[in-house]
């Protein structure tokens, strides 16, 4: 009797032994990154030349690039300007690229170029990015409201998935690049994640959403084969990695490598899981023959993001205590991710007090 109660004490001891040590495999596969940045944290300023480009990102507050400080200074290639869809087709197959055009003629002026963000979706209810002749029933709409994770609608996107929507903007691409391609530095897809799912439009499939990405990276890719072209591929809906691996980030890295369109994402959250886990990882555990580009983003330079319930772009006051990030971000950028592009966001006062500083040399 007390040999069998000693191997069911044996037993019980293993198994919980086997929880925990499984518990903690478990918990370490989302960690596994969690502690890259310190290697990283002693880091100062100045941030040394590199072979990295850096732009400046104006979001599509383009006047603001009149005498702004990128203009003269050495380091800075350039600016990332969005221009929305439906600004640059106002009508269907009518095209105006004015707004491009005064900006690349701006730019050049100062011998610096232009790197293009084309807007299909948006974070603001009363906004959509799409032109209005899409939003009929032979388009299905051409768009839907995104929702976050609390159900709350947050914005537009495009109905990427939908074929006669990809047929459009693949139309508008092609214009885009019969007249910019080798004008401009180069032209960016937003990012991939969306608050879409099938309980919010049954047109949607996670399957389909993936397809019409990819479509989208090709045409991008035939109408600009000499400007750098780039997609920011951060999210997929209905996966979250590590834990619900279905491949779909993975394989648009992967095809982006194949065809040639370069990879990259918003936000350099360098200690935040969801981001560490999905684009950064991807940047990180693998090889890349294309440009890969990240972008500096509202908040970012403070450890936030736009998504934070407890952060407002709009109302945010810097503390005069706070920790420069920038030589962080940049190092982490620079030797964690092999990045090619930064995009650094024009928000003040960290961008002169923070960025300026340290790219003083």
């Amino acid at each position: 009797m007390r040999k069998n109660l000693s191997k069911s004490i044996c037993m019980t001891c293993m198994s919980f032994f086997t929880i925990i040590v499984n518990a903690q495999k478990w918990q370490n596969t989302s960690e596994k990154y969690k502690d890259a940045h310190k290697k990283y944290w002693s880091t100062t300023c100045p941030v040394l030349k590199d072979s990295i480009h850096h732009f400046v990102y104006f979001a599509q507050d383009r006047e603001s690039i009149i005498n702004h400080p990128l203009l003269f200074h050495p380091r800075f290639e350039g600016a990332q300007i969005m221009y929305a869809w439906k600004d640059l087709e106002p009508e269907k197959g009518q095209y105006d690229f004015t707004r491009i055009e005064e900006d690349i003629a701006y730019l050049e002026k100062y011998k610096k170029k232009l790197f293009i963000q084309l807007q299909d979706a948006t974070f603001n209810t009363d906004y959509n990015a799409v032109p209005n002749y899409l939003t009929t029933r032979e388009y299905d709409n051409g768009a839907v409201l995104q929702y976050d994770d609390n159900g709350k609608p947050e914005g537009w996107t495009a109905k990427r998935w939908n074929i006669k929507v990809q047929e459009r903007f693949a139309l508008l691409i092609m214009a885009l690049g019969n007249k910019l391609d080798s004008r401009i530095e180069g032209i960016n897809l937003q990012e991939t994640a969306i608050g879409v799912s099938y309980e919010n439009d049954s047109s949607f499939t996670e399957e389909g959403y993936v397809q019409g990405l990819k479509n989208n990276m090709l045409a991008l890719k035939k109408a600009f084969p000499i400007s750098t072209t780039m997609i920011y591929a951060n999210f997929i809906p209905g996966e979250w990695l590590p834990f619900n691996d279905k491949e779909y980030l993975k394989s648009i890295y992967e095809y982006g490598e194949k065809i040639g369109v370069g990879l990259g994402c918003p936000d350099l959250m360098v200690t935040r899981k969801a981001q560490l886990n999905h684009a950064l990882a991807q940047m990180h555990e693998n090889k890349f023959s294309v440009p890969l580009g990240i972008a500096i983003q509202d908040g970012n330079y403070i450890g936030k993001t736009g998504a934070d319930h407890d952060y407002n772009e709009q109302t945010d006051v810097a503390s005069n205590t706070r920790t420069n990030l920038v030589p962080l971000l940049h190092a982490f950028a620079k030797d964690f991710l092999k990045i090619n592009y930064m995009f650094w966001v024009n928000q003040e006062p960290y961008f002169k007090e923070d960025v300026l500083p340290c790219f003083s040399n």
